[in-house]
């Protein structure tokens, strides 16, 4: 199990590399000093990837802050999927008995106020056989809308990319430090983001939280050395501890990642709208939910789908689906209720199917958002070879999920990052 050290100054934690007799913290870059005892080594996997300019003394992950963002916000467009379903589909499952340890104040929580956090993991396997061709395009675009669109500060960003240096890549390390970083002494009012865009898999539960006996996986860009990231572990860093007052929205884009956040409540919705809550809680009476916070997890697929890295929805620009659908109807006016984004989302994948309607996504708004961007992103790209498209495309219908820490009434729940 990795060691965690406690930054001396602003307290956060830190994993120690083997050896080390200090360390630097990736946040307020302030060194830390450690007694040499043995007791100290960590038993964490060696980063296979080198450090330039390393001096003897230990590499640490270091997030310097980017420049500030030009961006300012823009008011969104009436949607036409905020209809709500027939009353005759109500929730399957009541609300949810009080978390053991939540000891939030009645009424509805505070509206956003405070500090705007989000961490950005793309990851594209460069030059091995899972290498992926969207997740890049997936990250930069995230980074740009909560920029542009929610006036999330380019400084409160950390964008974990191989396009970065190698002290930032998407590692296991990188990652889960990145997670501590993200609910670090947040606040009520406080706005939190975690995107993924990268490979997803399944596992067998080793101890009986799983509904469906599988545990759903994350793997960063070092995972045949380090291993994945398993969904309890996700729960237990970054939903668990969530206080009163504080929201986290996790946008994962990959395969078998429906239940990914190990959350209680999964929202199963049809092609037409309507829906149902689907508990997920486990008979064990493992605590999944928060310690009074609120938490939305929008994933590309369900559990036993895989997600598409695909061209078709841009026309030239790789992307995930889930990713690229997320951001459009969020552009469009689409995103006033989870409902109607969630609607929204679904309608978008189940596009990349239909190769003229992909393409009609990008030709029918010359100045779309996400469009005008991946042509930035990508300048002068190509139309994908026929045989590469029909390949990237799931080989069962990818469905993007919506679950939560409490069942709501999603056509009625304002969204908002």
């Amino acid at each position: 199990m990795l060691l965690l050290v406690d930054c001396s100054s602003c307290r956060t934690p830190l994993h120690l590399p083997p050896g080390a007799t200090r360390i630097r913290c990736a946040i307020c870059h302030a060194f830390t000093l450690i007694a040499p005892e043995p007791r100290l080594q960590s038993h964490a996997s060696a980063s296979p990837f080198p450090f330039p300019n390393s001096s003897p003394a230990p590499s640490t992950f270091i997030y310097p802050p980017p420049t500030p963002s030009p961006y300012t916000h823009a008011p969104h467009a009436p949607s036409p999927f905020n209809h709500a379903p027939p009353d005759s589909y109500p929730f399957t499952h009541a609300p949810p008995a009080s978390s053991p340890f939540n000891h939030a104040p009645p009424g509805p929580p505070p509206p956003v106020h405070g500090q705007k956090r989000a961490v950005i993991v793309g990851v594209s396997y460069k030059n091995t056989k899972d290498e992926l061709k969207g997740c890049i395009n997936d990250a930069n675009c995230m980074k740009f809308m909560l920029m542009k669109r929610f006036q999330f500060p380019e400084s409160c960003i950390l964008m974990l990319t191989e396009e970065a240096d190698p002290m930032r890549w998407p590692t296991k390390n990188n990652i889960t430090m990145a997670m501590h970083w993200l609910v670090l002494s947040c606040k009520p009012g406080d706005s939190l983001v975690f995107h993924f865009s990268g490979h997803g898999n399944n596992q067998m539960d080793d101890n009986g939280d799983e509904v469906d006996g599988f545990d759903e996986t994350l793997l960063p860009v070092d995972h045949r050395t380090s291993g994945v990231i398993v969904d309890d572990e996700i729960n237990a860093t970054i939903v668990r501890p969530l206080p009163y007052g504080v929201k986290l929205h996790a946008i994962v884009d990959a395969c078998h990642s429906g239940t990914v956040m190990d959350l209680p409540y999964l929202c199963r919705m049809d092609r037409l709208g309507n829906y149902e809550w689907e508990d997920h809680r486990p008979k064990t009476g493992m605590w999944k939910g928060t310690s009074g916070g609120e938490v939305f997890s929008f994933t590309g697929c369900d559990d036993d789908q895989t997600s598409a890295d695909t061209p078709q929805l841009s026309g030239s620009a790789w992307t995930g689906a889930m990713t690229y659908a997320f951001i459009q109807a969020i552009e469009r006016g689409h995103g006033m209720t989870y409902g109607s984004l969630l609607n929204a989302m679904r309608s978008t994948v189940h596009e990349i199917f239909d190769k003229n309607k992909g393409r009609e996504l990008v030709e029918v708004g010359g100045a779309d958002f996400l469009s005008t961007l991946l042509g930035l992103l990508i300048l002068g790209a190509s139309p994908p070879d026929e045989e590469e498209e029909v390949n990237q495309a799931p080989q069962k219908t990818q469905e993007p999920q919506l679950s939560a820490n409490e069942a709501f009434a999603v056509y009625e729940k304002p969204f908002s990052l």
